[in-house]
């Protein structure tokens, strides 16, 4: 079996995680992607390691190919999403079990390698969840649908009342991250992490400061807890 992988972008940003891991710059084409070697498992910022890229920015087939080149065969994602439920609240974790991902097209792959049914990994989908009932005392949602839009603007309230008619929460990344990593063969399941209510849930609109402040509020714990899940799968 090879190793671990964790990816996380708003959730853990700024955070302590992975603090004490060993860098490797690992070449990829002409990028260079930075992956953290925390022993039992690996870590990857895929908004950068030091200069940040939004999400439409993102080079997810550089960096899962570094993870794909340093060992890993299976990924654990953290993704910052907002919720499309009035009943969600800020920091509330789901475990998404679909995905919808209509305009970006990204593959690591020109030729009919590309043709494939994505999803995330049932069997691995379920370790992670039963990692995390495990590992934390905070409950989670086992099925949801994400929706993925482009970024890196957040969605009008209009956007979000048909996005809401199909999905349970919304973000920039996670879609695509699958797509990738199925197929390069590495297993993939994702954590969404609430950071926000989305656009128009509320009497007020969104703003970047609330958004951040959900981040923030959520950090440490998801850090945390995501340490402690990411050392049990590494395990397993």
């Amino acid at each position: 079996m090879g190793r671990l992988a964790v990816i996380a972008g708003h959730s853990l940003l700024g955070s302590q995680f992975g603090a004490r891991a060993t860098a490797i710059d690992v070449p990829v084409g002409d990028t260079i992607v930075r992956v953290l070697d925390a022993g039992d498992y690996c870590f990857l910022q895929r908004h950068g390691a030091d200069d940040y890229r939004p999400p439409h920015r993102v080079d997810h087939v550089a960096n899962l190919l570094a993870l794909r080149a340093v060992g890993c065969d299976r990924i654990l994602a953290i993704g910052s999403v907002g919720g499309l439920r009035a009943e969600h609240a800020v920091g509330d974790v789901i475990v998404p079990h679909d995905f919808i991902a209509l305009d970006r097209v990204v593959s690591a792959y020109d030729d009919a390698r590309g043709h494939r049914v994505p999803q995330f990994d049932p069997a691995w989908r379920q370790s992670v969840i039963d990692a995390w009932t495990h590992e934390s005392p905070k409950p989670l949602a086992t099925e949801g649908v994400y929706w993925q839009t482009n970024g890196p603007r957040f969605e009008t309230p209009a956007e979000i009342r048909l996005l809401a008619a199909f999905a349970d929460v919304v973000g920039m990344t996670i879609a695509t991250e699958c797509i990738v990593a199925g197929e390069l063969n590495l297993a993939y399941a994702a954590i969404c992490v609430i950071d926000n209510l989305a656009n128009g849930l509320r009497a007020d609109p969104l703003t970047v400061t609330e958004f951040e402040a959900g981040k923030e509020a959520n950090r440490a714990e998801t850090a945390a807890t995501i340490e402690r899940v990411a050392h049990a799968l590494a395990g397993a």
